[in-house]
């Protein structure tokens, strides 16, 4: 094949805001088997006007041998509902360990002025949205669009809401659940 062939068939991906590429069809059936691009991953192929979702190109019959990934309504959105309260879940699990490690009730409290136990309200959100983003990994999303986000909850919410279609009613409940442990 000659340089002129071989450049035209050459695909471009999109990887964690980075632009791959030039793959051969080859190639790209390979990443699409391994699990790296999939519904929802933008590709270009020159002369192509631009970037397209993966199922919308001539690629798609290698995507048919996998399931799409479940729809928004499809998803157990358990989890993300207890990470939207978990401002103020966090808040609760400080309070009952500064009273369970101080002993009077005016220890506890001076160590929750001084926000003492503060890591434990930021573990509870990070371990709850690690674990679901693995459940949406689970579900057959790509999360890799949103995977450095997970450690800014609020962020990774709102994308979240928008990767699946959703209404951003979770987003809101942390933020409003953020507001009050704030005030308190």
């Amino acid at each position: 094949m000659s340089d002129a062939q071989s450049s035209t068939n050459l695909w471009f991906y999109e990887e964690k805001g980075e632009r791959k590429g030039g793959a051969s069809e080859q190639e790209m059936v390979e990443l699409i088997r391994s699990g790296r691009l999939g519904y929802g991953s933008s590709v270009w192929m020159q002369g192509s006007r631009e970037w397209a979702k993966l199922e919308d190109t001539p690629l798609r019959h290698h995507l048919l041998k996998t399931p799409p990934p479940l729809v928004g309504s499809q998803v157990n959105n358990t989890l993300v509902w207890v990470l939207a309260f978990a401002p103020i879940i966090g808040y609760l699990m400080e309070w009952f360990v500064a009273g369970a490690v101080n002993g009077s009730e005016a220890a506890a409290a001076r160590a929750m002025e001084n926000a003492s136990y503060w890591y434990i309200t930021l573990a509870l959100n990070l371990l709850l949205s690690l674990f679901d983003e693995k459940r949406l990994q689970k579900a057959g999303h790509n999360t890799s669009r949103f995977r450095g986000w997970v450690w800014l909850v609020p962020v990774y919410l709102y994308q979240r809401a928008k990767n699946l279609q959703q209404n951003l009613a979770y987003f809101v409940v942390w933020l409003a659940c953020f507001a009050l442990v704030l005030l308190a």
